[in-house]
């Protein structure tokens, strides 16, 4: 397989993020319907949660068990330095952007249309868009990892590998457009086109970022460092969203929604297990 087969591969993987994306243009006046949407994209993040951090600890506790000290003492420092920051910025983050909003208005008139200026992007966003924002911006991390696994088998002549990465992370990257858009489904305004085309780009566009790395440049603690940040990332997300379908008052049906989700992550990533990879 060329270089240019790979990477055309790599960017397929990716871009089945936006098989899920155009739900989030369904409206619905069904309170259940709202609910099962944001149920299953946090089932899917659960799982994508539980996929990172194994793929994260997995190369700690392989120096671990080799009794490698140094190698375990660094890689360890990698994981909990990562994970740290994908969690804790975010935390940081939305502290802020909360304090900017408490802080009252300069004046009426021209001065609120000044205060306004200087808000940033993510600042106008409806905070279903910001969240859909945060997640993408997790799963492009996660997704990362993902096409760096893909390019460094290609590079070790290992092709067969290689392709049923590309398929089985392909059907999986299927699954987590949902996960983007479910937080937006209890919003009365539509997400445009553009804004949908945005949040692929950062979830899937990373695996293609991934795949051109990792044809040139091994680096087992940059993905343990990648994975780490889209872990912590990810659960702070998670964390957002179980207060969000709390709000819906209807746990019965959030709970088998939740499981919905899970299990089509699950399912998914069988596919990478059946196949041996």
């Amino acid at each position: 397989m060329s270089t240019a087969q790979t990477l055309i591969l790599g960017a397929i993987a990716g871009l089945t993020i936006f098989v899920g994306l155009p739900m989030g243009r369904v409206r619905s006046t069904s309170l259940a319907l709202r609910a099962s949407l944001s149920s299953i994209a946090t089932g899917i993040l659960v799982f994508l949660f539980w996929d990172v951090v194994s793929h994260g600890v997995s190369p700690v506790d392989a120096h671990l068990e080799a009794h490698k000290w140094a190698g375990f003492a660094g890689y360890a420092a990698l994981l909990a330095l990562g994970f740290t920051a994908g969690m804790m910025s975010l935390v940081y983050y939305d502290s802020w952007l909360k304090s900017k909003r408490a802080t009252p208005l300069v004046g009426p008139g021209a001065a609120a249309v000044d205060e306004f200026k200087h808000r940033s992007w993510f600042e106008t966003l409806t905070p279903g868009r910001r969240l859909a924002l945060l997640i993408a911006t997790g799963i492009g991390l996660h997704n990362f990892g993902e096409g760096l696994a893909i390019g460094q088998s290609a590079a070790a002549g290992e092709l067969s590998l290689a392709l049923v990465l590309i398929i089985g992370f392909g059907l999986h990257n299927a699954t987590e457009g949902f996960g983007i858009v479910g937080p937006m489904s209890g919003e009365s305004e539509v997400p445009s086109w553009g804004f949908l085309g945005l949040m692929g780009l950062i979830g899937g566009g990373p695996t293609f970022l991934g795949t051109l790395i990792g044809q040139s440049w091994v680096s087992p603690a940059l993905e343990v460092v990648f994975f780490a940040v889209a872990g912590g990332s990810i659960l702070y997300v998670v964390i957002q969203l179980f207060e969000v379908c709390k709000r819906f008052a209807m746990p019965k049906l959030v709970a088998w929604m939740l499981l919905v989700g899970l299990l089509l992550g699950f399912g998914t990533d069988w596919v990478l297990v059946a196949a041996g990879a």
